[in-house]
């Protein structure tokens, strides 16, 4: 528990920020998840593909350097989850990122909200 607390503590403001971006895409799922293989492998294709483009682009000298681990985990994730989140928004009636009803959207941003808060408060206590 402590190395949660040291985590949320010390975590930056981009990285609160991709945080909401992944709680925004988990209820997102949740609410419209469709269990075709095809969906899933398609997401994996293309997060392979662009994930490694995203990882050669991180390269600048002429020798190989893998960035962090947690950096090439997401490089590689964000192509996924922005390809199956396209692919189970579609038709769906979401105007941009948004879901069509209201409980969808006031599920995200509370659970954003909670986050937030949860975040917010383990930085002021934390020494």
């Amino acid at each position: 528990m402590q190395s949660l607390w040291n985590y949320l503590a010390a975590l930056s403001t981009g990285r609160i920020i991709l945080w909401c971006y992944a709680l925004w895409y988990v209820v997102n799922v949740a609410f419209h998840f469709d269990p075709t293989p095809r969906l899933w492998l398609t997401s994996v294709g293309l997060s392979g593909i662009i994930g490694a483009a995203l990882l050669i682009s991180t390269q600048s000298t002429g020798r190989w350097v893998w960035p962090e681990k947690w950096v090439t985990f997401r490089l590689l994730l964000m192509p996924f989850c922005v390809s199956s989140f396209a692919a189970l928004v579609k038709d769906a009636g979401f105007i941009l990122i948004f879901p069509p009803t209201w409980q969808e959207n006031l599920t995200g941003l509370g659970l954003i909200a909670l986050f937030l808060s949860v975040v917010l408060a383990v930085k002021r206590l934390k020494p």
